[in-house]
């Protein structure tokens, strides 16, 4: 297993690391290779730029500034990520990688003379995970329609490859939490990793990440 852990938060203390940590945990216990992309920690620039746009259905030239994310991303077979939730969406800097990695010839393939629409170019991704966290509650957040959990799940799960494995966990109500309610949602993070990673943690005994959540409020 080749696991790309995409991480996104500014607070290097915050739950989110709790996350992250217990995600690579799982993942090299199981004996899996794996690359993190920390967004905030690398520096990453998420704005696509006018040069950009304009060139960007001119592959491979379209890669350039992003070489390593778009290398990451063909490496890996398994697909992770880690972030809060922000007004009900994706971070701008996550966002903002998704804009700038996720290319033509790259995550998916321009309509052409045979096809109308674009088609799936992540085939080699089998298990996609989505782990984040909520300010607002699970009632309210699926009211407005979950648009960050849609942009992964549906928008990025749909370049993968059919029949990928496939989980998503999210602390609701993060203003509110509580050590009691952030340890349950650990619990469930392990459990939803171990259906990715298969049967690679079944004779491992579970281990608790000791990291101490530092923020818990809605930017978590």
């Amino acid at each position: 297993m080749r696991a790309l852990v995409v991480y996104c938060h500014p607070n290097p203390n915050s739950f989110n690391a709790a996350v992250r940590d217990l995600v690579i945990d799982r993942l090299t216990r199981a004996g899996a290779e794996v690359r993190l992309a920390d967004l905030y920690a690398s520096g990453f620039h998420p704005v696509l730029s006018g040069p950009e746009w304009q060139g960007y259905l001119a592959c491979p030239d379209n890669q350039s500034g992003v070489e390593a994310e778009v290398a990451d991303l063909r490496w890996c077979d398994t697909l992770i990520f880690v972030y809060p939730t922000w007004w009900y969406g994706l971070p701008a800097m996550l966002k903002g990688w998704l804009d700038r990695v996720m290319l033509p010839e790259v995550a998916f393939l321009m309509p052409d003379r045979q096809n109308r629409t674009i088609r799936p170019g992540l085939h080699h991704i089998k298990a996609l995970a989505v782990f984040t966290t909520c300010g607002a509650s699970w009632w309210l957040t699926r009211l407005i329609g979950a648009p960050g959990r849609r942009t992964l799940m549906r928008g990025v799960g749909f370049l993968c490859a059919p029949g990928k494995r496939s989980v998503f966990a999210a602390h609701y109500l993060m203003d509110s939490s509580t050590a009691e309610s952030r340890r349950r949602h650990l619990d469930k993070v392990a459990c939803k990793m171990d259906r990715i990673i298969g049967a690679g943690l079944q004779s491992a005994p579970p281990r608790t990440v000791q990291r101490q959540p530092g923020g818990v409020a809605e930017r978590g």
